[in-house]
C-alpha cells in the first residue's frame, strides 16, 4: 500500500513516485526441483470436499512432460491467472520436499506473495529471500500447522509479529487454498517505503519457497468401506509475486536491464522491468546516486511519507565542468549548504566551482564568466616580468591580465621602462641620473624640462631594497625632494623607532592590507589592495575589503618608494585626502611588511602615545 500510494502511473513524478506494481514472476522463469512426468508419464488423482467436508469423487489423470496437453511445468504458475486459471505446476509424486524459486536480474521491491494451491496446502513451508543474488538467504515467514512443534517458534495467531504462522497450513480447502504474505505487515506498514529499514524488508534479488511437508485431503469418506490410498503431491495453480522496480522514489517508469530477455508466457503482456528511468536529477539503475553534475548535496531517497522528492541539487561550476562530486569536508565547511566540487575544470579555470582562471590566465571582463573563452593566457614579457613569491613562473593578475614587473619596468606586459628609468634588461630598468627624464635606451638626459607623459597602464610594481639614508623623520621638503637626489629615491626598509616620531607624523589612517596589483593611469598611479584590518581612520570611512591606495611619489617623482610588492601584506600608515576621498601613500608614509608583533606594537602606540 505504501508503494502503490506514492504516485499514480500517470504521475509526472514531481514528488516521490514509484513505477506501477506487477507480478515479478511474469516474463521470468520459475524453477522447481521436480515436475511430474519428466522421466515418464505419471498417474495422479486429486481430491476435493463438499461443504460438509465429505469427499467428492476423485479427479484422476496422467501427467507427461512429453505431451503439451498433459504437462504441468513450473511456467504454468506464472501464466495469466485470469486468462488461464486452470493451469498448474505439479511436483513428482516421489518428492517429499520441493523448492519453488524466482531469480531476478536486478534488485526489486517485493510487497506480497499470493500462492493458490491445487493440492492441499503444505503442513510446513518457509518463504525466504536473498538480497545478494542467492549468496545468502533470510527467512520472511515460516508456515506450519504447529509452529512450536515444527520450527520451535511462536505462532503469530497468539503472539503478534511472530515470524511463524498457522493461518495457511490447514489442508482445507483441499484445492484452491491460498497462502498470502505481505512484506510490510503491521507495525512495519507505516514505514516510509524508501527508508533503510523498509528497504531491508522489501528489497529482493531472489525469492524461494521451500515446501517441507506434504499432506493429503482428510475429507470424510462418501461411502463406507475401504478407501483408496491418498495421492500425495504438491500442485500450485498460481505463484504471484507482487512488486515493482526498485527506484528509491525517484522514477515512475522502468526499462529492461541490459541483456534481459523476458520469457514468453500465455496471456502475459506486462513485464515489470528493473532499470529505472530516473527523475529528480538522480542516476543509476536504481536512482541510487545523483546525476554527474548534481552532487552539491548528499544523495537521499525520496520521502514516501511526506512525498518530498529530495531532488539532487546542481553544482555551481559556471559552465566549465561536466561532472562534480560530493565532498563531505566542503559540505561541513559550508555549514551543510554546499558540498559539490567540480571535476576537471575546463577552459583554463580552477577552484571548487571552476570560479577563477588558472595561474597563467586572466579574466576577460568583456565576456560572461561562463563563456568558454573567458580566461585568456597571460602575455608577460619574458625579460621585464618579475617572478612572484608563488613559484618559479611568472603569472599575471587573474582579474586584469597585468603582469608583475621588475624594478623600473612598466606596461601591462612589462615591456618598457618607467618614466625616469632606462636600460630595459634582465634586471629591470635603472634610474636616470637626471633631474627629469632620460632616454630609455641610452640613459642620456633630456634637455626638456617636461616629463614624458605616460600612456600605458602600468602593471604591478616590484622594487628591490637598496641602502640609503632613513626615510624617517624627514622634513616636508626633503620628503618630496627626490628630484634633488642624483640617485632618484633609494628605498630602505623602515624601522619602527621612537613612538613620538611616529605620533608626530599625524597619520590619519593605519591599516593592514594585502597588495593585489598596481597600475599607471597616466596622470597618477593606483595600487589595488585588500584591507584586512583598520587600526586607525579619521574622517574617511575605511572598511575591510578592496580599496585603492594612491602613491604620490611613484607618479610625481618617477620613484617606486615606498615598496609595495604584489601578493604581500603590509602595515601602511598614511594621510587621507578628504577632498578626493583618497588614501595617500608617499615618502612620509610608514610602510612595513606585516608582522603580528608589529601590528600589536603600532596599536599600542596609537592607544598609549598618540592620544
Amino acid at each position: 500500500a505504501g508503494l502503490g500510494g506514492v504516485a499514480a502511473a500517470s504521475s509526472p513524478c514531481e514528488k516521490a513516485c514509484n513505477p506501477r506494481m506487477g507480478n515479478l514472476a511474469h516474463g521470468r522463469a520459475l524453477r522447481t526441483d521436480t515436475s511430474c512426468g519428466r522421466g515418464a508419464a505419471e498417474p495422479f488423482c486429486s481430491y476435493s470436499e463438499d461443504a460438509e467436508r465429505r469427499c467428492r469423487r476423485p479427479s484422476c489423470g496422467r501427467c507427461s512432460g512429453a505431451q503439451a496437453g498433459l504437462a504441468h511445468p513450473p511456467a504454468a504458475m506464472a501464466d495469466s491467472p485470469f486468462r488461464l486459471p486452470r493451469t498448474w505446476w505439479q511436483a513428482a509424486q516421489d518428492a517429499p520436499r520441493e523448492t519453488i524459486r524466482l531469480d531476478l536480474e536486478a534488485a526489486f521491491y517485493f510487497t506480497h506473495l499470493i500462492m493458490v494451491f491445487k493440492s492441499p496446502r503444505p503442513a510446513a513451508m518457509v518463504l525466504e529471500r536473498s538480497q545478494d543474488f542467492g549468496e545468502t538467504w533470510k527467512p520472511y515467514k515460516y508456515f506450519a500447522a504447529n509452529c512450536s512443534a515444527t520450527f520451535g517458534l511462536e505462532d503469530d495467531v497468539r503472539q503478534r509479529g511472530a515470524i511463524c504462522t498457522s493461518r495457511y497450513s490447514s489442508p482445507f480447502p483441499c484445492t484452491g487454498g491460498e497462502v498470502i504474505f505481505r512484506a510490510l505487515s503491521p507495525p512495519c506498514a507505516a514505514e516510509d517505503p524508501y527508508s533503510a529499514e523498509a528497504q531491508a524488508q522489501l528489497k529482493i534479488t531472489n525469492l524461494r519457497v521451500r515446501l517441507l511437508e506434504r499432506q493429503g485431503c482428510p475429507c470424510l469418506p462418501a461411502s463406507p468401506g475401504p478407501q483408496p490410498p491418498p495421492s500425495l503431491h504438491y500442485a500450485v495453480y498460481d505463484f504471484i509475486v507482487k512488486g515493482s522496480c526498485f527506484c528509491n522514489g525517484h522514477a515512475d517508469h522502468c526499462v529492461p536491464v541490459a541483456g534481459f530477455k523476458p520469457v514468453k508466457a500465455a496471456g502475459v503482456f506486462h513485464v515489470v522491468h528493473g532499470k529505472c528511468m530516473c527523475k529528480h536529477n538522480t542516476a543509476g539503475s536504481h536512482c541510487q546516486h545523483c546525476a554527474p553534475l548534481y552532487n552539491d548535496q548528499p544523495w537521499q531517497a525520496a520521502d514516501g511519507k511526506t512525498g518530498a522528492p529530495r531532488e539532487c541539487q546542481s553544482c555551481k561550476c559556471n559552465g566549465h565542468a561536466d561532472t562534480c562530486h560530493f565532498d563531505m569536508d566542503a559540505w561541513l565547511a559550508s555549514g551543510n549548504r554546499s558540498g559539490g566540487v567540480c571535476d576537471n575544470c575546463q577552459h583554463n579555470t580552477e577552484g571548487q566551482h571552476c570560479q577563477r582562471c588558472k595561474l597563467g590566465f586572466y579574466r576577460d571582463l568583456r565576456k560572461p564568466f561562463s563563456a568558454p573563452d573567458t580566461c585568456k593566457p597571460c602575455s608577460c614579457h619574458p625579460v621585464g616580468s618579475a617572478v612572484l613569491p608563488l613559484g618559479p613562473r611568472t603569472f599575471c593578475d587573474p582579474s586584469t591580465g597585468d603582469c608583475p614587473c621588475k624594478p623600473g619596468v612598466a606596461g601591462p606586459r612589462c615591456d618598457h621602462c618607467l618614466p625616469g628609468y632606462w636600460g630595459f634588461g634582465p634586471y629591470g630598468c635603472r634610474p636616470c641620473d637626471c633631474a627629469r627624464s632620460c632616454d630609455p635606451h641610452t640613459g642620456d638626459c633630456h634637455s626638456s624640462s617636461s616629463d614624458i607623459s605616460w600612456h600605458n597602464e602600468a602593471p604591478p610594481f616590484q622594487a628591490v631594497l637598496n641602502e640609503s639614508e632613513p626615510s624617517w623623520g624627514w622634513e616636508d621638503e626633503q620628503g618630496f625632494s627626490a628630484l634633488r637626489h642624483s640617485g632618484k629615491c633609494e628605498c630602505k626598509e623602515q624601522v619602527l623607532g621612537n613612538p613620538k616620531v611616529f605620533c608626530g607624523m599625524k597619520y590619519t589612517y593605519v591599516i593592514k592590507t594585502k597588495i593585489l596589483s598596481a597600475h599607471d593611469k597616466g596622470s597618477h598611479a593606483e595600487v589595488s589592495v585588500k584591507i584586512k584590518k583598520v587600526l586607525k581612520s579619521t574622517k574617511l570611512k575605511i572598511l575591510r575589503g578592496k580599496r585603492t591606495l594612491y602613491p604620490e611619489s611613484w607618479t610625481n617623482r618617477g620613484c617606486t618608494c615606498p615598496i609595495l610588492n604584489p601578493g604581500l601584506e603590509y602595515l601602511v600608515a598614511g594621510h587621507e585626502d578628504i577632498r578626493t576621498g583618497r588614501l595617500i601613500v608617499n615618502m612620509k608614509s610608514f610602510v612595513h611588511q606585516w608582522k603580528s608583533a608589529l601590528g600589536r606594537k603600532v596599536l599600542e602606540i596609537l592607544k598609549r602615545d598618540c592620544n
